[in-house]
């Protein structure tokens, strides 16, 4: 059992970023039949979808592409915002997704948006219960105010999935009927939001295994 726990919380978020990053690279190198950067293909897909206020920006950092509801704006790495790759038009297909999930208020989307703030909040916050709890014994009750609040930021990662699932299927179907990418080259985008949404599956489940590790210290010692 200790065994599975350790895989999860270390092997699997290694093995998640390493698959991101080759097959990112892999299919950066392959140039989409359209010859779109990605700025052209978010842009593309979002008029298509009557988000002309949206604006697709150029962002700092290695995949650093995301959302910002706040903005409304599609931020893009370099190398997807400039060229044209599988690759950048499957991550950047996948962010207007996101953009498409705001404007059809997409259930997840929005519960993740609310429960963001208080997430950030009350993970920040269980620790110090968490350390305080298992350090004294006779407090055994901090640590359970800890897994509580630890139990929200738990919730934010489960809920994430979904969206993120979500933004994925959208994109696909986004860059396949626009004509953004022919035939041949759909199994190749689909393997690369595949390995993207496996960071998001490890996240959770180092979350989840964490979580219940604790909740078992806490119904021992209770």
């Amino acid at each position: 059992m200790f065994l599975i726990y350790l895989g999860i919380i270390i092997l699997l978020p290694l093995y998640a970023q390493f698959k991101v990053k080759s097959t990112y690279k892999k299919y950066a190198q392959v140039r989409s039949t359209s010859g779109m950067t990605g700025q052209q293909v978010a842009r593309l897909i979002l008029d298509k979808n009557g988000l002309e206020e949206v604006k697709v920006v150029e962002s700092q950092g290695f995949l650093s592409d995301h959302y910002n509801p706040m903005t409304k704006t599609v931020a893009l790495s370099s190398d997807n915002f400039h060229h044209a790759s599988v690759a950048g038009a499957a991550i950047a297909a996948h962010e207007v997704g996101h953009a498409i999930q705001d404007k059809e208020a997409y259930a997840f989307l929005r519960f993740r948006h609310r429960l963001a703030p208080v997430a950030s909040i009350t993970s920040n916050a269980s620790w110090i219960f968490i350390i305080i709890g298992i350090l004294a014994s006779s407090l055994n009750y901090l640590l359970g105010i800890g897994i509580a609040l630890m139990a929200v930021g738990v919730l934010f990662q489960i809920v994430t999935l979904p969206v993120e699932f979500n933004a994925s299927n959208r994109a696909m179907t986004q860059i396949v009927e626009l004509g953004i990418i022919r035939n041949e080259e759909e199994p190749h985008a689909k393997k690369v939001l595949s390995a993207a949404a496996m960071t998001y599956v490890a996240a959770t489940a180092v979350a989840v295994m964490e979580l219940l590790r604790l909740i078992l210290i806490f119904q021992s010692r209770d």
